[in-house]
């Protein structure tokens, strides 16, 4: 099977530990053997991975600079991948015993500049913050924030994603027998003009809608959307939480999902199972499992 996994930003960086590179590189380490496990169960893989923290980091950094030397999220988004695909490629590459090649591409990813996105920021990047100081930072740095479960963070524009014009590119890696990585972050956001011509636009695009275009687009079997929860849960958080085995591409709209975790999953996990792939959300360790049916949540058009 050809398998899309997306890697969640837990994958990279868990809540709360510190934004180093020794941190991100520990957790990728455990991240390269799970996903290495795919690869010698027989399937094809392809990756792609958040990089909110990242992202964020780096806008962070560039505050130090005057307003007009900062580099934009496009920009960002382009460094974060290459470190981010990197250290995955490295690590995956130690896990396989250095058998097989292992590439990062840097994708670029087609949005409209009138998406309503761009006047609705909702993306969450970089740290956490209490939310005193959180306003006190957008105050100063005319940043829009927003809650992130007992905390708030920094929110930017989000835009769907259209098109992924590097496609091409990955298809012929996959027929070289290649582990590909890439769209990471979401892909770098442009903009087509009239003429033809791409440049980047400011935006961090959803890491999960991205890849769901991906997996269409490359007529993928499976799609894993790797995360720090076992499953999808009704009333997830209360006492009265319920695992959802299976679920339909309908029903998966259907549910009350947060908006800034769960539901970006299960839109995307739908968009792509309605055409008749295996979608599924659960834990990165339990990836083969997940294949298998037999742990998360698939979503899938068939109602059993």
């Amino acid at each position: 099977m050809l398998v899309v996994a997306a890697l969640g930003g837990n994958a990279l960086l868990q809540r709360g530990q510190p934004l180093t590179a020794e941190a991100q590189r520990v957790n990728v380490a455990v991240a390269a053997k799970a996903l290495a496990g795919i690869i010698r169960a027989g399937h094809r893989l392809v990756i792609t991975h958040g990089n909110g923290p990242q992202v964020g980091l780096l806008a962070l950094q560039g505050a130090a600079y005057k307003p007009d030397e900062a580099y934009p999220l496009d920009v960002l988004g382009a460094e974060t991948a290459g470190m981010i695909g990197y250290m995955i490629e490295q690590e995956l590459e130690n896990a396989l015993g250095h058998d097989r090649a292992v590439a990062t591409l840097l994708t670029q990813v087609v949005v409209d500049p009138r998406d309503p996105g761009f006047a609705n920021p909702t993306k969450p990047v970089g740290p956490v913050y209490a939310r005193a100081e959180a306003e006190a930072l957008a105050k100063a740095r005319e940043w829009r924030i927003a809650p992130d479960g007992d905390k708030w963070r920094r929110v930017v524009a989000s835009p769907k994603p259209v098109e992924i014009p590097d496609t091409r590119v990955i298809e012929l890696l996959l027929d070289a027998g290649v582990v590909v990585i890439c769209t990471g972050g979401g892909g770098i956001p442009v903009i087509r003009h009239a003429n033809g011509s791409l440049i980047g636009i400011e935006a961090v695009v959803d890491k999960d809608a991205s890849t769901a275009l991906l997996a269409r687009a490359l007529k993928a079997d499976a799609l894993l959307l790797l995360t720090d929860v076992d499953a999808v849960y009704r009333d997830f958080g209360t006492a009265d939480a319920k695992r959802i085995p299976h679920v339909t591409p309908d029903a998966a709209l259907s549910l009350d999902a947060p908006e800034g975790s769960m539901a970006p999953k299960l839109r995307a996990a739908a968009k792509f199972a309605s055409d008749g792939g295996i979608a599924a959300i659960g834990r990165l360790a339990d990836a083969l499992l997940l294949l298998d049916g037999e742990a998360g949540t698939r979503i899938t058009t068939n109602p059993k």
